[in-house]
């Protein structure tokens, strides 16, 4: 009776596999055209700088361009120091939430949505409003105001931040990993800085990344902390120029999945690691 039946379901499952496939790939296929359409755009439009010919002059004026390798590498400062003090202020949080004060995870959560529901100009008309005069005078400088932008992207990256290495804590035995580890006489900076990070190392680097995404072009805070950041200066160079900006897309874009690469590899290795230690 089963062997009987076996193609029957199989001829009426064929039709809505089918037609679940088609439905896949048209709407990958949209979201693809979505995304692909204007960046082809805009690059096939950074090729005419030169009248009558396709080139990368736009890419050679941009890169000659006196002004944009320091807000570049101001911006890949920013974003390495937001990325270094978040993880700092993220991972003892949710491993410590998650170990001792699982009750806490709501209000956690509701804490690192607020970057969602405060906006960014909010936000840096409140920080520079107190820290704008005695005795909290931090805005008087550029240094001391790039040290108050950090922060605020900081604050920014924690809704990505926070659930990229939550997820990445569930993924593992906290308290087994916890338990094991004291047992080796290991203290909490230990167990922290070498048994924890080490096993999140794909949920860093997720969270790792987009909070590079936001602090390498962000434009208000920057803008409204007078500072020379790659997010002000394509805004300058919006306003002056025609084709650079749209190399500066490219050059953006391409740097996001360069990183994104690089997660991709670094992730891989880590997992391919894992599984050879577990099969041994």
């Amino acid at each position: 009776m089963t062997i009987s039946q076996l193609p029957t379901s199989t001829a009426a499952a064929g039709p809505s596999a089918v037609k679940n496939r088609f439905w896949s790939w048209l709407i990958f296929t949209a979201a693809a055209l979505y995304f692909l359409v204007p960046l082809g755009a805009t690059f096939y439009w950074s090729l005419r700088a030169e009248k009558g010919t396709l080139g990368f002059e736009a890419y050679r004026r941009l890169f000659a361009d006196a002004n944009f390798l320091p807000a570049f590498s101001e911006a890949i400062v920013n974003a390495v120091a937001t990325i270094v003090l978040s993880l700092l202020i993220i991972v003892p949080t949710a491993y410590w939430v998650t170990l001792r004060l699982p009750r806490a995870r709501p209000l956690v959560e509701f804490i690192t949505l607020l970057p969602f529901v405060i906006p960014a100009i909010v936000l840096v008309f409140g920080v520079i409003r107190l820290y704008s005069r005695p005795p909290l005078l931090l805005t008087a400088t550029y240094d001391s105001s790039r040290v108050l932008l950090i922060c605020m992207y900081v604050a920014l990256s924690f809704p990505y931040m926070f659930r990229s290495v939550d997820n990445g804590l569930r993924a593992i035995d906290v308290r087994t990993l916890t338990e094991a580890a004291q047992s080796l006489g290991a203290n909490w900076g230990t167990i922290i800085f070498r048994v924890i990070f080490p096993n999140l190392r794909v949920a860093l680097l997720s969270g790792a990344l987009l909070t590079f995404a936001i602090v390498i072009g962000e434009l208000t805070i920057a803008l409204y902390m007078a500072q020379d950041t790659l997010g002000p200066y394509m805004a300058d160079l919006t306003r002056s120029k025609v084709y650079e900006p749209s190399a500066m897309a490219i050059v953006s874009f391409a740097i996001t999945w360069a990183a994104m690469g690089v997660i991709d590899f670094l992730g891989r290795g880590a997992s391919g690691r894992t599984q050879e230690n577990d099969t041994e």
